[in-house]
């Protein structure tokens, strides 16, 4: 089957991954971390560093890094946001799924600002794929209790980009991660 054109290289992955992982460290002092996260979990963070974990592939490091950076914003400038995903119990309610998506849609929406303010103008219906895919995995998973393979979800291309939204200024604050209760 031919890869779709939004879907970028594994070597352009590579590319963007460490162009992120310096322009996060740098510009706004949260390290990035490849460790052991706890299983079955891709990555994790707590407001002042990010984890990815060490056996994911490229693909999945690229997103979970930048959706994770959207997170982190989150977690430091909404408290409303910072309790929607510190909250880890399944079987959620319609209405909690809505906001749910206003989260994680924010988060995806500040991961392409940051790509884009890396300079990296290239990956937005990507992006975009990657979260539609993930949110849909994610609604899943509250109703079922289920953990399928994400990429079942997948439509490359299926809808438009999102758009960005400005990155607003925050102070990097450690909170509880929520992996960890």
């Amino acid at each position: 089957m031919p890869q779709h054109p939004s879907h970028p290289t594994q070597e352009r992955l590579v590319e963007v991954f460490n162009i992120l992982e310096r322009h996060i460290e740098d510009r706004y002092g949260i390290p990035v971390m490849i460790s052991d996260v706890l299983d079955p979990n891709t990555g994790d963070f707590d407001g002042v560093q990010i984890k990815i974990d060490y056996a994911n592939d490229i693909e999945i490091a690229v997103f979970v890094l930048i959706h994770l950076f959207g997170h982190t914003v989150q977690w430091n400038t909404n408290e409303r946001f910072r309790e929607i995903g510190q909250d880890t119990n399944l079987k959620k309610s319609e209405e909690e799924l809505v906001e749910i998506a206003e989260y994680e849609r924010e988060a995806t929406q500040l991961s392409l600002a940051l790509l884009h303010e890396a300079g990296v103008r290239d990956l937005d219906q990507w992006v975009s794929d990657w979260w539609r895919a993930d949110f849909a995995w994610l609604t899943n998973f509250y109703r079922t209790g289920e953990r399928a393979d994400f990429r079942k979800y997948m439509r490359a291309g299926a809808e438009p980009p999102l758009g960005t939204i400005p990155i607003p200024p925050f102070k990097a604050t450690k909170w509880v991660s929520r992996w960890s209760f």
